[in-house]
């Protein structure tokens, strides 16, 4: 860039350069360590189904009775609207974007479990249970009814159940490379972490299964569960997440809040256990800095209260549900856990009124922001990444279509991914 030869300085340019070489590693190491987020999909829920429950309809079985149950409690939008005090103007589109949402895609993440929602079987049940979520995994990839994420939630890395653990994790990832590859959307869950030793411990067997098999360095990663205290405090009473993420090099794509795990260590009595009790808060709120700028995901945990029983049961916990996911999506937890069929409605119904109602607000603002016009609130470029982002997810999980976002921005896709940071559009 040519410099204008009138403006005066004191400085030199060999001064500039030294600066700039005492500082090349930590320009590398804030690249290394702070990449941001990865620009992808992040489903807006984890769907939890035990290893002996899943079968090749599982996914559709979910949405034809979250289809059912609203039909029976909410079954037109001014009804779903009167539960849940939607607005009158979103009631219609939120209505039928839930109903389109759970005859097409009803889940979007599916975790088999073999952890808590199994429990400890005899070896050569759980080896055959493994075994055969390869084959319904695979086969769901290739006929198409796969969601666009699933894996396995496996054992922890606690002595107890540690080589169970190790062995189920083979006998799956074996099932799928003996049936061709990895699926794309392929997802591994680690629970109960405490240390990061387990969670080195897991780089190296994601590192020697990829040897074994021939894959690329880096293919397997993995979420990391944070449902114990010494994953928020360690024992020296440093903040530990972080410290995983480190171990992990570079394989950590998520952080999953353990509400109940999690609540029942602090103390917490069954009957307050929840995603909004004060010590969630606090756990997540250490989660969401220590995975701030380093391109791991972030999800909140679940509510254990059924839409179940009369209707009026069932529109008190669907209100309970729609509540608490909007709170999380309000403090940027873009994803959940839901634990039954019935939660289905309330997490669209939620996640579309959210990006829906949001819509003009934010496109407004991106626009005075690209054109520099100003308006009632003057945005930095960081806000303006976050503005881009919000549209994104919004256009990624179908609570508004890109001729909405294009013709409320003059935005294309693209534009907004540029605007986001996302790698390669910048």
């Amino acid at each position: 860039m040519a410099q204008d030869e009138s403006v005066r300085t004191s400085l030199g340019d060999a001064l500039r350069r030294d600066i700039g070489a005492s500082l090349a590693g930590v320009d590398a190491e804030l690249a290394r360590r702070y990449p941001g987020d990865p620009g992808t999909r992040q489903p807006v829920h984890t769907v939890y189904v035990p290893a002996d429950a899943f079968t090749a309809d599982t996914v559709r079985t979910w949405g034809n009775r979250a289809l059912a149950a609203l039909d029976e409690h909410a079954p037109d939008a001014a009804a779903l609207a009167g539960v849940l005090g939607l607005p009158p103007a979103l009631a219609v589109p939120v209505h039928d974007r839930v109903r389109d949402k759970l005859r097409r895609e009803p889940v979007e993440d599916l975790r088999i479990d073999f952890e808590d929602g199994y429990g400890p079987r005899p070896d050569a049940e759980e080896d055959a249970a493994a075994a055969a979520a390869a084959r319904l995994v695979t086969a769901a990839v290739a006929d198409g009814s796969a969601p666009p994420y699933v894996g396995i939630r496996m054992k922890c890395l606690e002595a107890a159940v540690r080589d169970r653990g190790i062995r189920t994790l083979d006998v799956f990832l074996t099932g799928l490379m003996d049936a061709g590859e990895l699926p794309r959307g392929l997802v591994l869950t680690l629970p109960k972490v405490t240390f990061p030793q387990q969670v080195r411990a897991m780089v190296r067997l994601a590192e020697e299964f990829e040897k074994a098999r021939g894959l690329d360095a880096g293919r397997i990663g993995f979420e990391i569960q944070i449902e114990t205290t010494q994953s928020v405090l360690g024992p020296d009473g440093t903040a530990t997440v972080a410290r995983f993420i480190d171990a992990a090099e570079g394989r950590v794509t998520g952080l999953h809040y353990g509400t109940f795990d999690y609540s029942a260590a602090c103390g917490v009595s069954a009957a307050y256990q929840s995603m909004d009790h004060p010590v969630a808060d606090h756990a997540k709120a250490v989660m969401q800095v220590a995975a701030a700028g380093t391109g791991v995901r972030l999800s909140d945990g679940a509510t254990n209260v059924l839409p179940v029983g009369p209707t009026a049961q069932v529109h008190d916990a669907w209100r309970l549900h729609y509540g608490l996911v909007r709170r999380s999506l309000a403090r940027a937890y873009y994803q959940g856990w839901d634990m039954h069929p019935g939660h289905l409605p309330t997490r669209y119904a939620a996640v579309y009124a959210f990006y829906r109602e949001g819509l003009p607000a934010a496109a407004a603002r991106l626009v005075a922001y690209v054109a520099r016009a100003g308006g009632d609130v003057m945005d930095e470029p960081a806000t303006a990444r976050a503005l881009s982002g919000y549209l994104l997810r919004g256009l990624d999980c179908g609570a508004v279509d890109p001729e909405e976002v294009t013709a409320a921005t003059g935005l294309s896709r693209s534009d907004l991914d540029a605007l986001a940071g996302v790698p390669g559009q910048a």
